[in-house]
């Protein structure tokens, strides 16, 4: 198993004024699974960090990826179907490119755990596998 990760604790993780930050560093910091990471999120990850930290915080986050503490998951061409699927079936929310290459990846893998803060998008969506996600931190 492994814990699909979207762009919100990561970025909580990362920013210490950021209001849930001690629950998604403390969730992040303790996984004992696979921490993936969909390729899309990392670029929406940089603009939030870009437009609101200093550089080093980004540069730490790609020295985790060159650790290996955090896996990088490319987006294959099925990927991009189910993308768009998921984008026009959820066009009233909107749920956008990034959620929806998360909701891709979690449906590749066989994974109901999504470490987001977005309840408002991902805790509507219904995947293919599940029901319905677990969103961690709870």
């Amino acid at each position: 198993m492994a814990l699909i990760c979207e762009t919100g604790p990561l970025y909580a993780a990362i920013d210490r004024n950021d209001n849930a930050h001690a629950v998604c560093a403390a969730l992040l910091g303790d996984v004992e699974e696979p921490l993936i990471v969909p390729a899309p999120v990392i670029v929406e990850l940089d603009w939030l960090i870009a437009s609101r930290l200093k550089s080093t915080a980004f540069d730490a986050f790609l020295a985790s990826i060159e650790d290996r503490s955090i896996v990088v998951q490319e987006l294959e061409r099925d990927d991009y179907a189910r993308v768009r699927q998921l984008c026009r079936h959820y066009a009233d929310l909107p749920l956008g490119f990034v959620d929806a290459a998360v909701v891709a990846v979690a449906e590749r893998f066989g994974e109901r755990k999504l470490a987001s803060l977005d309840r408002r998008h991902l805790g509507v969506v219904r995947p293919r596998h599940a029901r319905g996600f677990v969103l961690l931190p709870t």
